[in-house]
């Protein structure tokens, strides 16, 4: 191809390593135009140059890969809105990390977990559709929405009803490095069968220990100081979880004020009073 370039001649145009270009390519970000089957060699046309600059600028701002593919496929107007929600996001989660540094701050001067009124009741048996997946903590806020929204439409097909509110329980620590078992639940009194990755099943009756959340104190990781808190205070009063931790979604989650109740950190603790 004779208007191609080398991968070292698109390496010093935009600045870029040999060794990023290859990642690029391998994702499908940045594929060359042609490889040479016997010495493996990457070609490229000269319009990827300002491709390649526009990864390294997106690559800056601090925007995953996989989030860049969606940036740049449709262009023009379409990116800078995506661009612009993928920056919003990151946005409203450096706010709820601003609140885990004053949490972590607390803990590491030894004043322990951060002060929440801590209240228990009881929860009558639900049977609940709900759906699982491993999931790390980058993962957790895209698939608790996909979760809700494929709940939401299996009750919606069958004309059921959510009788609470959804909740999720964590079957182990979701973190930055490692994935834990999420299940996202949602209540109804309807006769709903089991679907593809829907699962029916009764939720027994319990009491639990709760910590009520407003507005600006939802989401991951604002209601990790929450969950510190709540494990505390049970341990501080010999009382054993008798099942995993989970956060319960009041339907105001996205409408609330700032000083409403839109979520709670719950575990159960035992039988029905």
């Amino acid at each position: 191809m004779r208007d191609s370039i080398t991968i070292g001649e698109l390496a010093a145009r935009t600045g870029l390593s040999r060794k990023a270009l290859r990642l690029y390519g391998d994702r499908g970000l940045l594929p060359p135009v042609r490889v040479d089957p016997a010495t493996g060699f990457r070609r490229y046309g000269p319009e990827q140059v300002e491709r390649a600059r526009r990864i390294a600028l997106l690559r800056a701002v601090g925007m995953p890969l996989p989030e860049i593919a969606a940036v740049l496929a449709p262009g023009g107007e379409e990116s800078v809105r995506r661009l612009d929600a993928y920056w919003r996001r990151q946005e409203a989660e450096q706010g709820a990390r601003r609140a885990l540094v004053a949490h972590a701050r607390l803990v590491l001067a030894g004043g322990g977990p951060a002060p929440y009124e801590v209240s228990e009741r009881n929860v009558p048996e639900q049977k609940v559709l709900h759906t699982r997946r491993h999931v790390s903590a980058h993962e957790l806020p895209g698939y608790l929405a996909e979760a809700s929204g494929t709940l939401f439409s299996r009750l919606h097909a069958v004309g059921a009803c959510l009788s609470g509110p959804v909740f999720a329980v964590y079957h182990g620590l979701v973190s930055e490095d490692s994935a834990a078992l999420v299940e996202v639940c949602a209540p109804t009194e309807a006769a709903v069968e089991p679907s593809g990755g829907i699962g029916v099943r009764l939720e027994a009756a319990h009491r639990e220990a709760f910590v009520a959340l407003t507005r600006p104190e939802r989401g991951h990781p604002a209601m990790l100081p929450a969950h510190d808190a709540l494990a505390a205070w049970l341990a501080s009063r010999g009382l054993p979880p008798s099942d995993s931790v989970r956060e319960v979604y009041h339907p105001n989650w996205a409408t609330a004020g700032p000083g409403e109740h839109v979520a709670d950190v719950a575990r159960p603790v035992g039988g029905t009073a």
